[in-house]
């Protein structure tokens, strides 16, 4: 071989070794922003949209409450879809001519979509992802999970035992909560990550209010939770729609992830006055924030990252 074909080669061998790595250096480089991205809070007010049942649905009027208390000005809910008991599917099914949120979605002006999912398969939930891609590419789908109603996982269930006539919501401990949440937490990491995974980038985040509520009626059981005697006193009935304790820790979790920012310090929002707690509440207040900021700090699809800002 001439020095001149060698040389030729080698050119090429290395043109070859470059193209390889260029894919691996420009997604390390976005990886870093990303990265970078998630450890700052989001001081914009964010446009929503929202589609969910009656453990998601009373959340958007408490967060624009906690954005005005954060004073986080232009947060604005621009559409919602509430459907009880609901899929998302029911709510992608709506007719064109009345689905306001497709309507917004297709504006382009949409900064954040949440969803809530009962359980999975749910075909909604991709159906809503790719026309909100479609015309704002920015846009995050922040998806909450619920707490199993009942205090049971329902795909496991029987049937005839789907509904029980009597629920203790006092029977269970954390770490027998926490083990019944498991395969249905699971299989929400998985459906987020895939989503993920489908478009190349961060497009889905979780919401871990489900989690929180779990450590919540932890320190009730431990007598640390003021103005909360028994894990009861998070529930309205026996499928366990919420008081406003459990109302207001929902909303921390969501206000936490939307905003990627702390709500430890913000004033008492008018749902947890509503509890009537007197001189417990301000103490109840400041362990919900604290509880919800943990869980979301801990979740690795919350989208935050611990060196984010109050």
């Amino acid at each position: 071989m001439t020095d001149v074909r060698r040389y030729f080669l080698h050119l090429g061998l290395r043109a070859i070794l470059l193209c390889g790595l260029l894919p691996f250096a420009f997604s390390a480089s976005a990886q870093d922003k990303t990265e970078a991205a998630l450890v700052d809070p989001i001081k914009a007010g964010q446009r929503l949209a929202t589609c969910g049942h009656s453990f998601h649905m009373f959340m958007p009027p408490i967060l624009a409450d906690l954005t005005r208390k954060a004073e986080i000005n232009d947060h604005m809910q621009l559409a919602a879809s509430s459907i009880g008991g609901s899929r998302i599917i029911q709510h992608w099914d709506v007719a064109d001519e009345k689905n306001e949120v497709k309507k917004h979605l297709r504006s382009g002006k949409v900064d954040v979509l949440t969803l809530s999912p009962i359980f999975l398969p749910d075909p909604g939930i991709e159906q809503f992802v790719d026309l909100a891609l479609e015309h704002n590419k920015e846009i995050r789908i922040v998806i909450q999970p619920i707490w199993l109603r009942f205090d049971i996982y329902e795909p496991t269930t029987p049937p005839e035992l789907r509904r029980p006539k009597t629920v203790d919501h006092d029977k269970m401990n954390g770490e027998q909560l926490r083990a019944l949440h498991e395969p249905y937490f699971k299989s929400m990491d998985e459906m987020i990550s895939g989503l993920n995974q489908k478009h190349g980038k961060t497009v889905g985040y979780e919401v871990p209010a489900a989690q929180a509520i779990i450590a919540l009626r932890e320190k009730i059981i431990a007598g640390q939770a003021p103005g909360l005697k028994s894990q009861k006193d998070l529930f309205t009935d026996a499928t366990g729609h919420g008081t406003p304790p459990l109302k207001t820790l929902v909303s921390y979790s969501n206000f936490a992830v939307i905003y990627r920012r702390s709500p430890i310090g913000l004033p008492v929002p008018e749902e947890l006055k509503r509890a009537r707690l007197g001189d417990q509440e301000e103490k109840l207040n400041k362990l919900l924030q604290e509880i919800a900021w943990a869980e979301v700090l801990r979740h690795p699809l919350s989208g935050v990252k611990a060196a984010a800002s109050k």
